[in-house]
């Protein structure tokens, strides 16, 4: 029996969520061509014969701006001190930059076994490929350097094989039918805040955050309330849109969505609520779950 804990740690848009997503074969991360997506630590739970990584899906580590960005990079840095690997992913278009550097040495510096990989391979050449690879290996002392595709899963075999390799304990941290340690309303949650970023206009996602009001099962449908929260009021008529036909079609594909969840007729009722700055107001953020007593500066 072989288990231990991973953190997916890297920058915006390298492609965390869809690595996790990918390991466990069911979307549990919510995924959006929009950086700083993810904003809680999630984790994945991968349970195989005699095997169970639990692998930390991140914030992405950017130039903090707000209270809110600074809790994510926090949260993100929190995790990877306390675990047995670290997945440090990068676009594979981009490769390693001054800023990558930054990053990696406060990595570098918990002495956890640090993983390099160079992400959406599948886009890539072989030339750059090897030229990623090899400025790799020359100026960082990763422990091991994969090339990966998220997306379509290519090396994802290799990766888990080689990371079993840096794992020394041997008991079952969560019970083998647990997959993630978020609650239901947090999943819910997260379907629809995707849906907002998915469809509203490039200065409204980060600034929007979701409520579960309350969610009642019944034999042949869920009938669930939920309250979006934006900064502005102008942000507020763009996610209403005219006529209510943006509000519409992010509860359309949120229900559809909740739907195969709970495998039942879903009845969404969204409500869109202002609070001015709320990035930077601490009991806004505790209020909806951005706060943990145990991350430090």
């Amino acid at each position: 029996m072989k288990s231990g804990f991973v953190a997916i740690i890297g920058k915006p848009n390298a492609g965390k969520s869809t690595l996790l997503n990918e390991i466990l074969g069911r979307k549990l991360a919510i995924v959006t061509p929009k950086a700083q997506t993810t904003r809680n630590a999630i984790y994945g739970i991968l349970n195989e014969a005699e095997l169970q990584i639990i692998f930390i899906d991140t914030p992405g580590i950017h130039d903090a701006l707000t209270s809110l960005g600074s809790y994510m990079n926090k949260e993100a840095y929190a995790q990877a001190s306390e675990v047995d690997v670290i997945y440090y992913i990068v676009d594979g278009h981009k490769g390693l930059s001054k800023d990558d550097k930054n990053i990696l040495d406060k990595l570098f510096s918990y002495k956890v076994p640090v993983f390099l990989l160079v992400n959406k391979i599948d886009e890539l050449s072989d030339n750059d490929l090897i030229s990623r690879l090899a400025y790799a290996s020359e100026n960082y002392n990763f422990q091991e350097i994969l090339p990966i595709s998220a997306l379509k899963g290519n090396n994802i075999k290799e990766l888990i094989d080689t990371t079993c390799k840096y794992l020394n304990d041997n008991q079952k941290y969560f019970p083998d039918d647990q997959i993630s340690n978020i609650s239901r309303n947090f999943y819910l949650s997260e379907i629809i805040r995707e849906k907002v970023i998915f469809y509203t206009e490039q200065e409204v996602p980060h600034l929007v955050a979701c409520k579960i009001e309350e969610v009642i099962e019944k034999e042949n449908k869920v009938l669930i309330e939920a309250t979006i929260i934006c900064n502005k009021q102008s942000h507020k008529g763009i996610i209403i849109g005219r006529n209510g036909k943006m509000l519409k079609k992010i509860n359309d594909a949120s229900s559809m969505e909740m739907k195969n969840y709970f495998n039942k007729k879903v009845i969404l009722s969204l409500y869109v609520k202002v609070i001015e700055d709320w990035l930077n107001k601490d009991n806004s953020l505790f209020e909806l779950g951005y706060f943990r007593d145990d991350i430090n500066e």
